[in-house]
């Protein structure tokens, strides 16, 4: 578990020290979680299977995600100690934090077996002001993932911004649909509130707070950060589904879910960083699989050129994504 607890919690200190002394540890902080990510991501390594479930790491970040955003709330909208090119920096490396580590965790979180977790990943996308993520990830992307039926998975062609603007729609619809749905097939009524209705709560909450921190000027960090990392969410699922579809039956079904319905990343010091997201075909056929566990086979896996984040920057310029991705995406939809 070393490589995954240094590769994320590095940017982690480096943040935090960023936010209380300013000088160099802005940059050092925004550097560890770019430009060191992508020279590491160059050098031989393997992830084994730790033997574990990682959960004391879930833990831990989540505990880390509460203390950097008030933190970074704090020193973006109310403090006086970084200036103005520190703070643009921290924004980058605060917000790159979020929806890379932040993000990667909190999805662990919610595919546990125990509720807390569960409930803890919940609060984490919450905060981030996108709590249906978790009602859609879980009974529609799993569900439907490779299929059009899914907002989050990209058709062969569809540019990223045009994805962006439909799929953070239509996830949030899917989503209030599917849990609407689910409560109605139950044979006794439910008590407790509607799934949204904690959703919404949570992020009001987080609103409340960051105003208390740093009044208007925390708010709109808080509103800031959460469309950054937001954005870093769509682009993971955008870049890890692009294109693929599975086949459809003769009795109108799609095919199970197999290994080459989701694109994979090899590099290993970002997968590390962000709990092995990137090993996402295995996540998808095996979505109980805790992250040290998660394979990756090249043989039978559509595999990205370059590391996850390398991948998502690519995908900011549509037509040299395409360039690159659609003759891949014909090999393994022949």
């Amino acid at each position: 578990m070393i490589w995954y607890a240094l590769a994320s919690l590095t940017p982690a200190v480096l943040l935090t020290l960023a936010f209380v002394f300013g000088g160099p540890w802005p940059l050092l902080a925004l550097v560890s979680i770019t430009a060191l990510v992508f020279v590491v991501d160059r050098i031989p390594h393997g992830l084994p299977d730790a033997g574990t479930t990682g959960r004391g790491l879930n833990l831990t970040l989540a505990a880390v995600h509460f203390g950097l955003l008030p933190l970074g709330i704090w020193a973006l909208g109310a403090d006086d100690t970084l200036t103005t090119a520190g703070k643009v920096l921290v924004f980058i490396g605060l917000g790159l934090y979020f929806g890379q580590i932040s993000n990667s965790n909190a999805h662990e979180l919610i595919h546990t077996a125990s509720r807390w977790p569960r409930r803890l990943g919940a609060a984490v996308y919450s905060s981030l002001l996108y709590g249906h993520h978790v009602s859609a990830h879980l009974r529609v992307h799993h569900v439907h993932a490779a299929t059009d039926a899914d907002p989050n998975s990209a058709p062969l062609g569809e540019g990223f911004y045009s994805y962006a603007a439909r799929a953070w729609r239509g996830e949030f619809l899917a989503g209030l649909r599917a849990d609407t749905q689910q409560r109605a097939r139950r044979a006794e009524p439910s008590h407790l509130p509607h799934p949204y209705v904690y959703y919404l709560a949570g992020s009001a909450a987080t609103l409340v707070a960051a105003g208390l921190i740093a009044g208007w000027e925390g708010i709109l960090v808080l509103l800031a950060l959460a469309f950054y990392a937001q954005m870093q969410l769509l682009l993971s699922d955008y870049v890890q589904h692009y294109g693929l579809r599975r086949d459809v039956r003769p009795d109108g079904r799609p095919e199970p879910i197999g290994a080459r319905h989701s694109w994979n990343a090899p590099a290993w010091y970002s997968s590390a960083m962000m709990l092995n997201a990137p090993r996402h075909s295995d996540h998808h056929m095996h979505p109980a699989r805790a992250f040290p566990s998660l394979r990756i086979e090249p043989a039978t896996m559509p595999i990205l050129p370059r590391s996850l984040p390398v991948m998502a920057v690519l995908a900011l310029v549509p037509p040299v994504w395409r360039r690159v991705m659609d003759r891949r995406v014909a090999r393994w939809q022949s």
